[in-house]
């Protein structure tokens, strides 16, 4: 997994409790933030991902969910995940590509 992550990494030892939640703010899953860097995390997701849309969803990092990341996944295994985070330019990119569904929020 090493290869998949890119620059500085702080770990947490016991996780750092967080929700994933669709774009659309239809699904929701209780998670935990094993490690964080600037480009992205890896995730510890409680129950099951199956049929939840991953392409792209927010990290709630706070439980009024003001304080929040939108990611897009970038690996799974088993229940863990790794994600990387957008960045407001990313989403205007992903707009102007053909076939891609940007929601506003």
């Amino acid at each position: 997994m090493a290869e998949r992550q890119r620059g500085d990494r702080v770990v947490f030892e016991r996780g750092f409790a967080a929700s994933l939640m669709g774009i659309d703010g239809t699904w929701r899953r209780n998670c935990l933030v094993e490690d964080v860097s600037e480009t992205g995390a890896k995730l510890t997701v409680d129950g099951s991902v199956e049929g939840l849309n991953l392409k792209e969803f927010f990290l709630l990092l706070s439980s009024t969910g003001l304080a929040y990341r939108r990611c897009e996944l970038s690996w799974v295994n088993g229940g863990q995940l790794g994600v990387s985070f957008l960045k407001p330019s990313d989403k205007k990119k992903a707009a102007r590509r053909p076939n891609s569904q940007v929601v506003e929020v």
